[in-house]
């Protein structure tokens, strides 16, 4: 049986890899060619993305890569951008979407403008790390940087460039931005120009698993071999989407990483005042598909906490484990937990505040931290999936958790006794699979549905939910202390 060679570029907000995928038949294998690090840069007063040591990173892995490879396709995490000059050159390096100054451009918008019309016509939830609230931020402190710009991409697209030198914006991670309609997969023209924002940096959208070209001729020579660049579905989450491997109805995903992105899929956009009202968001997905989704702040606050305990994942979630459930609770989409410990502070301390602030007392070891972050998150997801049965109509009774939070043993299980769901783990490489698939599929390599090839391909964990004493009171202390999941940001015009 032949074997097809395929790769996939996985930029995550903390780190990266470069994947090797194998396709034999009806399944596929994958071999992790290169991890790298990333995180923010403070320069100045603002947070960047190290861009030029990122596309190193992707340069070496690339390397790695044996002769007879298909397709290339990159892969990363929405509403960062990146502009263009006359030349092709960057202008400016792209910032990272937690700088402070995003919030405040934010608020500043929702006073002068409807939320409501802002969410009526992009179905994007409102949230102060998008690329519309970044945008107005730039333009407002530094306008002779977008008066430079030809050319708007988001950081997938800037990769692909790179790879390939042609620039196209592609669907799934253009969805992101709060700057583009879902109906038509294309850029809200009018909405741009109601905020001031040059219309002509923005190109058309082209699909997920769009062939974008060959390989460079400079990089194709330093390789020593040459391959199709494909938009395949750039952003990180319709990837892992697209590599759910669920059947049948009645099912939400839950992408366990950095954030965490709790939703459904539907074959068209969700845009009405109860949706409005829990802030969801309508992003693209493949084939025509849009992801109903709620963000909640996710693992990070494990992960800030973990470099200032400087242990591992399996630790915490061991010290988690031994304390006993619902002392505290926690509410993790506070905007205090959003900034990096080097802007605000120790996560451990900020979370520790959060609970003296709410007349809970302090917590006294690591562990209980960890198991207020655990259970936080657990009863955020609740909440989320009571609304999305609400707007939907379907009862959800299955949780797919995947990403690398699907290797958390303790992390599936709270989720699944909290929302008193089964959770169904795996796997813990979804993006990279739904990445390399859609890719592959692009050119022809992958006959069978995707979800069909990934079921064959790997192996599932399932956690039944366990009756918890005290479990409703606990959850009734947390919708008190909770910030809605929507919010009260209608006052402003219209645009």
């Amino acid at each position: 049986m032949s074997v097809s060679l395929h790769l996939a570029v996985d930029l995550g907000a903390s780190g990266g890899r470069v994947a090797l995928g194998r396709l034999e038949g009806d399944r596929i294998s994958l071999e992790i060619l290169h991890r790298f690090e990333n995180g923010p840069v403070l320069l100045g007063d603002h947070l960047h993305w190290d861009i030029p040591r990122l596309w190193q990173e992707v340069w070496l892995g690339l390397q790695r890569a044996p002769l007879g490879v298909k397709t290339v396709s990159v892969d990363g995490w929405g509403v960062d951008f990146a502009l263009l000059g006359p030349d092709g050159t960057l202008v400016g390096l792209p910032r990272h979407y937690r700088d402070p100054r995003h919030v405040a451009a934010f608020h500043r918008v929702l006073r002068d403008h409807s939320g409501w019309a802002l969410y009526r016509r992009t179905g994007i939830q409102l949230m102060p790390i998008n690329t519309l609230y970044q945008l107005v931020a730039l333009k407002e402190g530094n306008p002779r940087l977008l008066e430079a710009a030809q050319r708007f991409l988001m950081l997938p697209d800037l990769f692909h460039y790179w790879l390939s030198g042609i620039a196209a914006n592609e669907w799934t991670n253009a969805s992101t931005t709060q700057l583009a309609e879902p109906w038509q997969r294309t850029w809200a023209k009018d909405l741009l120009e109601a905020l001031g924002l040059p219309p002509h940096l923005f190109a058309e959208p082209v699909l997920p698993g769009t062939v974008l070209g060959d390989l460079r001729e400079v990089l194709a020579r330093e390789l020593g071999q040459s391959f199709a660049v494909v938009a395949s579905a750039s952003h990180d989450t319709a990837s892992a989407v697209a590599a759910v491997p669920a059947e049948g109805k009645g099912w939400a995903y839950l992408i366990a990483g950095t954030w965490t992105l709790l939703g459904v899929e539907r074959n068209a956009p969700l845009v009405d005042a109860r949706a409005f009202a829990y802030n969801l968001t309508n992003e693209g997905g493949i084939d025509g598909t849009i992801r109903l989704l709620k963000n909640v702040m996710g693992l990070w606050l494990l992960q800030e906490c973990r470099r200032v305990w400087s242990t591992d994942f399996s630790e915490i979630a061991s010290w988690a484990r031994e304390e006993p459930p619902f002392r505290f609770v926690l509410d993790p989409d506070r905007e205090e937990f959003l900034p990096p410990n080097e802007v605000a502070g120790p996560m451990p301390e900020r979370i520790r505040r959060y609970l003296e602030a709410t007349g809970q007392g302090a917590p006294e070891r690591p562990g209980q931290v960890a198991r207020t972050v655990y259970e936080g998150l657990g009863f955020r997801y609740r909440q989320v999936l009571e609304a999305l049965e609400e707007v939907v109509g379907d009862k959800l009774n299955r949780i797919h958790v995947v990403g690398g939070g699907s290797q958390d043993a303790f992390f599936c299980q709270t989720v699944a006794d909290l929302t008193e769901r089964t959770v169904i783990a795996g796997p813990t490489e979804a993006t990279l699979l739904g990445n390399l698939l859609v890719g592959a599929r692009a050119v022809g390599a992958v006959k069978e549905p995707i979800r069909e090839v990934v079921r064959a391909s790997v192996k599932l964990q399932t956690y039944v939910p366990r009756e918890l004493e005290g479990l409703e009171e606990a959850y009734a202390r947390f919708l008190e202390l909770a910030s809605p999941l929507g919010r009260a940001h209608d006052g402003g015009e219209s645009l």
